[in-house]
């Protein structure tokens, strides 16, 4: 090859690295607009849900979280088109990423701050994970399909969430050596209220949890454990979560 046509070759490579670089090491920039008007729906779906949004609407602090979180790179390259709409989308396995709006509501229901650990059951995609990251000290994550917590785990730690740990594994039982926990965020419904994420809740903590079955009527619900370790729950809004799997999840 001559030694010009070597030169360019060498070229076009660093230039597709560089670009590479670029548009990892700065996501949060990409598809700025598309966010914002993402953040503006969101606040629209909460005035039109005043019984599960609590106080004057979700947290502000949440929603220039959502404004910043790249959300279509932890979607499949086909979905990254349709990232920034509100409403949930197949990240393979048959799992879904969450509706943004969902992702807002349960961040802010568990109302975690800083020194807080909290735990997310269902990993998938990751993206609910990063936006719990900069309101928590340490988020642990449980992804029981290997393939999708590897995926998520790597997109994380590329991204620089460094406070977010995942595992595989069966997440109805929760992660008993981290707890226990201010808050937990299940992003799968179960037939029930798992027993052992509750016994893992802090005091004072809060869980959301979605509970029905997948071809019956689904709910959010917020669990609550008091200072005296008594337990409340509240039901807050109709949803539509893939299954829970593992455990006694059914």
């Amino acid at each position: 090859m001559p030694r010009l046509a070597q030169c360019q070759a060498l070229l076009a490579v660093v230039l597709a690295s560089a670009a590479a670089m670029v548009s990892t090491s700065a996501p949060a920039q990409d598809r700025f607009a598309e966010r914002a008007a993402m953040v503006e729906t969101i606040k629209g779906h909460a005035r039109s849900a005043p019984s599960a949004v609590e106080g004057q609407g979700i947290d502000p602090a949440v929603l220039e979280t959502m404004g910043k979180v790249p959300r279509h790179l932890f979607v499949p390259e086909e979905q990254r088109g349709a990232a920034y709409r509100d409403r949930p989308l197949p990240i393979g396995y048959g799992q879904t990423i969450s509706q943004p709006f969902i992702v807002a509501l349960m961040t802010d229901l568990i109302n975690v701050g800083p020194g807080d650990v909290v735990l997310e059951i269902g990993t998938g995609s990751g993206y609910q994970a990063a936006v719990l990251s900069p309101f928590a000290a340490k988020v642990y994550s449980i992804e029981i399909i290997p393939e999708l917590g590897e995926r998520a785990a790597a997109r994380l730690a590329e991204l620089r969430f460094d406070n977010v740990e995942v595992k595989v594994g069966d997440g109805y039982y929760g992660w008993p050596a981290h707890a226990p926990f201010d808050g937990i965020v299940v992003t799968a419904a179960a037939s029930h209220i798992p027993p052992p994420l509750v016994e893992q809740l802090a005091k004072g903590g809060r869980m959301v949890v979605p509970v029905g079955g997948p071809f019956a009527t689904q709910f959010l619900m917020l669990v609550e454990k008091r200072r005296d370790g008594s337990i409340t729950t509240r039901q807050l809004l109709p949803v539509a979560f893939v299954p829970l799997r593992g455990g006694r999840a059914r």
